[in-house]
């Protein structure tokens, strides 16, 4: 994410800080937005064990993972700091329950992107459209450009963690969805998610062309493009 800016920083070092500061912002509350929202899905099935470790809040301290922050920064992808779950005290059962805390997360990303996106759905203010001129930009152009930003980070961070990859949120979805003979073995190959979500992540630094999470994401604002617009 940084690095496709640094363009920006030769040409135009004001533009970079207001971009990096509006980046930075719209990782924070999404990331926070995420976790708090697979602590409250646990609640609410009866499983307090992320409210009782200080994570059923909007406070962004208590959710962020160094890692995972880093990356979402540097390359546009990332987490936050797990959210403990203990599935054996859901009320929906291990099986549906895990699956209903998982799919929160992504969830009340694209939400958050659909709410931020609504001054923009209906004109209420407009992104910048030159990045170069950005000190000469409106206060409204500066919000619907940090609009946008939201909106397009969050449907990143929500298509991101739907990849059905150990240990992302759609692996605990797809286990959820599939019969128990297609799930149990599935859950066995769990160990080789994190080498697996690892060279993804470096095919899209070595071979951009060629790497699945940009097909993904770009296909993924396309879409939100076309709904916002």
């Amino acid at each position: 994410m940084i690095l496709q800016l640094f363009d920006v920083l030769r040409e135009n070092p004001p533009a970079f800080f207001v971009y990096l500061g509006a980046i930075a912002i719209a990782m924070v509350t999404g990331i926070a937005f995420h976790e708090f929202s697979h602590a409250w899905a646990a609640n609410e099935l009866g499983d307090d064990t992320a409210a009782r470790q200080g994570r059923l809040t909007l406070n962004p301290l208590a959710h962020l993972d160094p890692l995972g922050t880093v990356l979402l920064f540097i390359v546009g992808v990332g987490w936050g700091k797990p959210t403990p779950v203990n599935p054996y005290r859901l009320s929906a059962g291990v099986k549906r329950g895990n699956m209903l805390v998982a799919l929160a997360g992504p969830l009340s990303n694209f939400a958050f992107a659909f709410i931020a996106s609504i001054p923009l759905i209906f004109g209420w203010v407009e992104p910048i459209g030159d990045f170069g001129r950005i000190e000469h930009a409106s206060g409204s152009e500066i919000l619907g450009t940090f609009l946008l930003l939201i909106g397009f980070l969050n449907v990143i961070l929500g298509v991101f963690n739907l990849i059905p990859i150990h240990p992302l949120d759609g692996f605990k979805v797809l286990l959820g969805v599939l019969p128990d003979g297609l799930s149990q073995p599935l859950a066995s190959l769990s160990r080789w998610g994190p080498a697996l979500l690892i060279g993804l992540i470096v095919v899209s630094f070595v071979a951009p062309e060629y790497s699945p999470l940009r097909w993904i994401f770009n296909g993924a604002i396309d879409l939100f493009l076309e709904v916002i617009t």
